[in-house]
């Protein structure tokens, strides 16, 4: 087989993003759990919890999110609270692998940094460009992620 014929390998990219929130870590770190996240992911966020039954924001959680067409399985590897890690993988079968790490600290008695890094892999050289463009996205969510995550906190202050 000639170079010109050969299959192109799976694409892989990783992208981070970094931003600050003016409140507490202990305020801010359980909106990064999947079933809290509801509160400021906007409405493409509605994980369908296979466990645990009823829903609850605790590493080992599995649950499906739909994406577009597909639907994609995603395990909570990860869910330090006080450490302020989580960790989440999903896959869209045949189509991609996906790791989201969030780390968070407390800059401050009222301020936290946030520091999130995705790596995606095609499991087909067919999602080549689709993993592409969606690490392209993903180095620009910060802003959407901090104002979900300002106005979420604004909503809960009101009350």
């Amino acid at each position: 087989m000639s170079a010109a014929t050969a299959t192109p390998a799976p694409a892989h990219v990783t992208n981070s993003f970094d931003f600050e929130i003016a409140a507490p870590f202990a305020r801010l770190a359980p909106l990064f759990g999947p079933e809290a996240e509801r509160a400021w992911a906007g409405e493409h966020w509605d994980p369908v919890f296979v466990y645990p039954h009823p829903a609850k924001d605790t590493q080992g959680a599995v649950f499906t999110i739909q994406h577009g067409a597909h639907t994609a399985v995603w395990i909570n590897t990860l869910f330090d609270l006080p450490g302020g890690r989580m960790q989440y993988v999903y896959v869209i079968p045949e189509t991609l692998a996906t790791t989201i790490d969030v780390s968070l600290h407390a800059i401050d008695a009222t301020h936290t940094a946030v520091h999130v890094t995705y790596s995606r892999t095609a499991l087909d050289p067919a999602a080549n460009d689709d993993v592409k463009a969606r690490g392209e996205a993903d180095r620009n969510s910060g802003p959407e992620w901090k104002q979900g995550l300002e106005a979420c906190l604004r909503l809960e202050h009101g009350n």
